[in-house]
């Protein structure tokens, strides 16, 4: 049996009326295994957090539906699982607000800057800007994440850097530095932020291989930085 069938087998008919209802079912169904618990948990909450900001732009776009599936490559036998489980928290009456604190809740208690949490909102800017546009309402409704995820303001500058560039990307604000650093700061900081992005850094900390992904698309984006600097450096 499939852990979300696994999970909905549990909860039976409050499924179909609250999602929250969801969230709290996993810790009691997998209490016996901690990790597929995290695993399972991280998941259910990014699906909430999915739908939820699909919605904050008042349109939940066709571009950003595919977005999701591509974050989330789930097998087919898990596939109206994953969609009935995204139907649901996107009908709930329930604030996001909630689904993010139950995420940040699996980094312990205030901590800053937790990697797993920056793995949820690279995901959150991929369905963001599916359809071409980073909307004011997307952008606010991932900033208030970050907040309630304890990401603070550089962090999460540095992330948004890695999707938000209207006027052409800013290699230096990818990597988090000042263009002053020198190529030795810029070469070290590069090998620290594509090492942190490894998938098997990323397995390690819980998120489960469907969210994978997310790791090629920021290593795209820091290598495409480190290209451009070097690049700047070479010529200058």
């Amino acid at each position: 049996m499939s852990l979300f069938q696994r999970l909905f087998d549990a909860i039976g008919e409050t499924a179909s009326t609250a999602f929250s209802g969801v969230v709290e079912a996993v810790l009691t169904v997998f209490a016996g295994d901690p990790e597929t618990r995290r695993k399972v948990a991280f998941s259910v909450a990014v699906i909430a957090l999915s739908a939820k900001m699909a919605k904050a732009d008042g349109i939940v776009a066709p571009e950003e539906v595919r977005a999701f599936q591509e974050i989330f490559a789930v097998p087919q036998s898990e596939a109206k699982n994953v969609a009935r489980l995204y139907n649901l928290a996107k009908q709930d009456v329930a604030g996001y607000q909630a689904y993010a604190a139950r995420v940040a809740s699996m980094c312990g208690s205030g901590e800053t800057n937790c990697a797993m949490l920056e793995d949820v909102l690279d995901g959150l800017f991929h369905i963001a800007k599916a359809d071409g546009l980073i909307h004011e309402k997307e952008l606010e409704f991932i900033a208030d994440v970050a907040d309630i995820f304890h990401i603070d303001e550089p962090h999460f500058d540095r992330i948004m850097a890695r999707h938000v560039h209207p006027n052409g990307i800013d290699p230096y604000a990818v990597l988090g530095l000042p263009d002053t650093a020198s190529f030795a700061e810029v070469k070290k900081r590069y090998r620290a932020l594509a090492a942190e992005s490894h998938p098997d850094r990323l397995r390690g900390r819980g998120v489960p291989e469907e969210f994978l992904g997310i790791a090629n698309d920021r290593m795209a984006a820091l290598n495409d930085a480190f290209a451009i600097i070097e690049k700047a450096r070479a010529a200058a």
